[in-house]
């Protein structure tokens, strides 16, 4: 389980095709810290370590990425150089910052429009129809493993903010519109829907 609050902005060191993606992140993360087996959250969705290490150019960790999660997120896009949002699984006794994040991408969500608003940036983005049910205004939303709160909800477009803060300590300064960006959707707004389903 995560938060959504970004704790490292890694960096795609290697990417390598051998039936699934293997992706060599550069990180801060003290390697000796990392276990094998671990779960860290890239850009939103929860990927195994399969191995991890430093040389000259600094620490890194290895992932794999499944042809499911391919189709179903926007890691399919990742390029060497590419800066990725990192978060590091709860442990007991962490302060819970944003939201419960699992780390299972629902979809893909699209930029519609960035808009400065004051010193904060507005963004509009279009999710799936399956999905756009889930979002309701003032609700929460993962988006590429950022934890952000809902201003307006029109159809399948809603809207985000983002204080200079969350600009400076995420990758978000690399999106323009056009993107495609990993989306989760609430847990709590699932089970609220899955119940009024059942009425």
């Amino acid at each position: 389980m995560f938060t959504g609050i970004v704790t490292d902005i890694g960096r795609v060191r290697a990417l390598e095709h051998r039936g699934d993606l293997r992706a060599r992140i550069g990180t801060a993360y003290d390697p000796a810290t990392i276990d094998l087996g671990a779960s860290i959250a890239c850009d939103g969705c929860c990927l195994t370590v399969v191995d991890r290490g430093a040389d000259a150019e600094g620490a890194w960790f290895d992932v794999d990425v499944s042809a499911e999660s391919l189709s179903k997120t926007a890691l399919g896009n990742w390029q060497v150089g590419r800066r990725v949002n990192l978060e590091r699984s709860l442990r007991v006794g962490d302060e819970l910052g944003g939201h419960i994040v699992s780390g299972h991408v629902d979809g893909t969500a699209r930029i519609v429009s960035i808009t400065p608003e004051g010193d904060s940036l507005r963004y509009v983005l279009e999710a799936p129809a399956d999905l756009a049910r889930f979002i309701a205004p003032k609700g929460s939303v993962a988006l590429n493993g950022t934890s952000l709160t809902v201003n307006e909800v029109d159809g399948a477009t809603f809207g985000v903010n983002l204080i200079p803060h969350t600009q400076a300590v995420t990758s978000w300064g690399d999106a323009a519109p056009g993107d495609r960006v990993n989306l989760e959707i609430d847990t709590l707004a699932r089970y609220v829907a899955r119940l009024a389903e059942a009425r």
